[in-house]
């Protein structure tokens, strides 16, 4: 397959799926707005082949689409998932070695492969942080970010390249207090290798070596955010994607990939930490500024040519969407796997991936008798939130795999499905004070927050209404009713001003709703800024409301009580308002947007791209 990243560009351009950008293009801010409005547009890779300020080409948008992802591993994705599928389930593969063979030899041959004598430092040129293509995607950024890095570090207790870790973790090229070209900033959340990697550093009292990878073959970058089963390394993993051994030597007793375009190389010392942020995330939102670790830097390498790989985080979808259809096809049944009695879980994309799974479970805990209420479902979703990233999620919408066929992708079907079975004063459950993801800013704090898990099985409990109910029609304070889908109105509210307050709002809003009388057809009801921004489309449901909201300081039951510490309601609440302690929503820079213009007019680069 591709030995690295322009083969694999010369490929895509000979099958229509990459355009060449010959006009100059600020790196700040214009790349971005032409690569989201590409990506929207369903649009091939792009070449920047004259970024502004920097000699070097930069390509975005490889992977903007599933089906160009398959083809750039049409010729290893199945070896591939047949190693995955071999490291999931082992006793399939002992059950038939004859037939799983090739799996073993197809992960035996893609071991990386130490050089000796050549590396990529020898051949490259060594540049500084300045001369790369310092690319800014949002207004309020606080600098140059390399979106596509590979992050590599090692073990101190059991050194080399088997037991190291490659993940994509952001850094933060200039900006803030770093000293350019000597200083930039490594963020990483919580559940992270690297984080491992570090505390064992700091004990020992000294510095972490980091090495920063930056192009290569496409499959070394999809290999850094993969969750891969445990003693499966990335770089075996990127062998097998890439059809070719990880090549790496090290230099100055840092690991260098001989197959990257880039590498920068450096040191996180104990306990140095500076603001790195604000940062456009896939939340939809902006990261906020934070002490992370800041890497002292060693050395900068780029090959002759190399090409500078980027994309755009923002509200999804965005490319990292493809990524995530893809590494869910690649890993296939290794959640079934690792949780047992569970079917699926869906990290749902278009509320930002970590606040909202839905899931699919077992129920046979008494398969003698009829299901009366969730049982394993609740051990099931125990796991779930104990298991690696997934116990990021806010919210978990859980129920069990019954005569009627149900997916957890398709999102309004599944509600509904929830929705219906639901018993409100038994089935939902609270966990408070707890971690939830880095970049969700919902929550009390830095990492702090709460979780829910809606758990409904068996018999249909309720019609859903497909209207807006009267009895949510004409509430003092209150407007604008609309429904969102079956079971579910947005209602506008004030504006939130503090939890006091919301306490106050919610409570008459709760008193208003019970004084006109049960509404069993309307299960979930969502206070807002704009409820018709919040019905316009179920993508605006999904991602306001569960990014916007902290389960345990914003849901509210009308006629809610406690019965031996368990809060029931008939209809609950969630206060999907943008409150003042949550970061700002990404805004495009509208004269920027106008200034791109000039790049799809006929007769230039992107003129007559189709959808464009």
């Amino acid at each position: 397959m591709y030995r690295n990243l322009e083969d694999c560009l010369v490929d895509l351009e000979k099958n229509g799926q990459l355009v060449r950008i010959k006009e100059e293009v600020d790196p700040y801010l214009e790349m971005a707005a032409i690569h989201m409005k590409v990506y929207e547009a369903g649009g091939p890779a792009l070449l920047f082949e004259n970024v502004k300020g920097s000699k070097f080409r930069a390509v975005s948008n490889i992977f903007g689409t599933v089906e160009r992802s398959k083809f750039i591993f049409r010729s290893t994705w199945e070896a591939v998932q047949g190693v995955m599928a071999a490291r999931n389930d082992p006793m399939k593969a002992l059950k038939s070695p004859l037939k799983n063979i090739g799996t073993g030899l197809a992960a035996w041959k893609a071991l990386p492969h130490k050089q000796q004598g050549s590396s990529l430092a020898v051949a490259a040129h060594e540049i500084q942080i300045s001369d790369l293509p310092l690319i800014q995607s949002w207004p309020m950024d606080g600098g140059a970010f390399i979106t596509l890095p590979q992050v590599y570090t090692e073990d101190a207790d059991k050194p080399g390249i088997m037991n190291s870790n490659l993940g994509m973790y952001r850094v933060q090229l200039d900006g803030n207090e770093y000293e350019m070209n000597k200083e930039i900033g490594v963020h990483y959340q919580i559940h992270r290798g690297i984080g491992v990697h570090q505390d064992k550093t700091n004990k020992l009292g000294v510095p972490l070596k980091v090495s920063c990878f930056v192009g290569g073959p496409p499959a070394h970058t999809l290999a850094a955010v993969m969750p891969l089963p445990e003693g499966l390394s990335e770089m075996t993993v990127a062998g097998m994607l890439s059809g070719h051994r990880f090549n790496y030597s090290y230099v100055d007793g840092f690991c260098i990939s001989n197959d990257a375009d880039f590498v920068i190389t450096g040191e996180i010392h104990p306990g140095e930490t500076k603001p790195e942020g604000p940062f456009g995330d896939h939340l939809g939102y902006y990261s906020l500024t934070h002490p992370f670790p800041v890497m002292k830097v060693h050395k900068v390498y780029a090959k002759p040519n190399a090409i500078w790989p980027f994309t755009v985080v923002g509200r999804p979808p965005q490319e990292d969407t493809a990524f995530g259809d893809l590494i869910h096809e690649l890993t296939g049944d290794a959640i079934r796997q690792e949780i047992p009695g569970v079917k699926e879980v869906h990290a749902v994309d278009a509320a930002g991936v970590h606040p909202l799974l839905f899931a699919i479970g077992s129920e046979r805990y008494t398969p003698y008798q009829q299901i009366k209420q969730p049982a394993e479902l609740l051990t099931i979703a125990n796991r779930i939130l104990g298991t690696g990233q997934l116990s990021l999620a806010k919210y978990v919408f859980i129920t069990a795999e019954e005569q009627q066929p149900i997916s957890t992708h398709h999102e309004v079907e599944f509600l509904t499905y929830i929705m219906e079975r639901i018993d409100l004063r038994r089935d939902i459950h609270f966990y408070t004070n707890t971690t939830i993801d880095t970049l969700d800013y919902s929550g009390t704090g830095l990492n702090t927050g709460s979780k829910v898990v809606f758990a409904a099985c068996g018999e249909k409990k309720r019609e859903l209404c497909k209207e807006v109910p009267e009895e949510l029609k004409q509430i003092r304070g209150f407007e604008n009713a609309r429904l969102v889908m079956p079971g579910v109105v947005a209602i506008q509210g004030p504006q939130f001003v503090d939890y006091a307050g919301a306490e106050q709002d919610l409570q008459g809003l709760c008193n208003a709703i019970q004084e006109k009388g049960l509404i069993p057809s309307c299960p979930m009801i969502i206070l807002a800024d704009d409820s018709d921004f919040i019905s316009a489309t179920i993508k605006n449901f999904l991602w306001a409301t569960f990014t916007r909201s902290n389960p345990s300081h914003d849901i509210y039951g009308v006629n809610s009580r406690f019965e031996n510490k368990h809060w029931g309601c008939d209809n609950f609440i969630i206060d999907a308002r943008i409150k003042p302690h949550q970061a700002p929503p990404l805004i495009a820079d509208p004269t920027v947007e106008k200034n791109i213009e000039r790049l799809f007019v006929q007769g230039a680069s992107l003129g007559g791209l189709k959808g464009l």
